[in-house]
């Protein structure tokens, strides 16, 4: 069988929707946007291009950690099978582009998040044992703007030093 496999990199255009199959598989949907940015060689502005729309679909346990997970305007990284969807609309033979998602993630070059392991029942035991709590960085003054808003690196570097 050929795959095409891609990563695609954009924000979701809705809140993810959660169903289950007949035979008790949980199956997720989205859509994603994918926004390219060139410079405009005229005014030296970077301007969005083309937008690319893929619905997204996760299945089992993705479906219920993006379910948990993920809101409509999040940022992500989603890497996948990409397949064409055959369909009929009022006679006419239509077709779409499609992701079957096997990893999603927030994209860290436009914000912060903070990772939880998943515990399943009967897993291995390093996903049931108990994960330490990760101590609360102290708040740090930056330089920059805002004062204490820095970054949640910033304020790690801070407390290590």
């Amino acid at each position: 069988m050929n795959e095409t496999t891609v990563t695609v990199v954009g924000n979701l255009t809705e809140d993810p929707k959660l169903r289950r199959t007949e035979a008790g598989v949980d199956v997720l949907n989205f859509y994603l946007a994918s926004n390219a940015r060139r410079r405009d060689r005229e005014t030296g502005e970077w301007v969005d291009a083309e937008s690319l729309f893929l619905r997204v679909t996760c299945w089992r346990q993705l479906a219920s950690n993006v379910m948990d997970s993920l809101r409509r305007g999040d940022p992500v990284v989603v890497t996948g099978r990409l397949f064409t969807r055959q369909f009929e609309v009022d006679g006419q033979r239509r077709s779409s582009f499609e992701l079957e998602a096997a990893a999603i993630g927030h994209d860290l070059t436009r914000g912060v998040t903070v990772f939880r392991r998943t515990r399943r029942a009967g897993g291995p035991a390093w996903e049931a044992a108990p994960q330490p709590e990760e101590p609360e960085a102290p708040e740090v003054a930056t330089d920059q703007p805002g004062g204490s808003d820095d970054t949640v690196a910033d304020r790690r570097l801070a407390a290590a030093s």
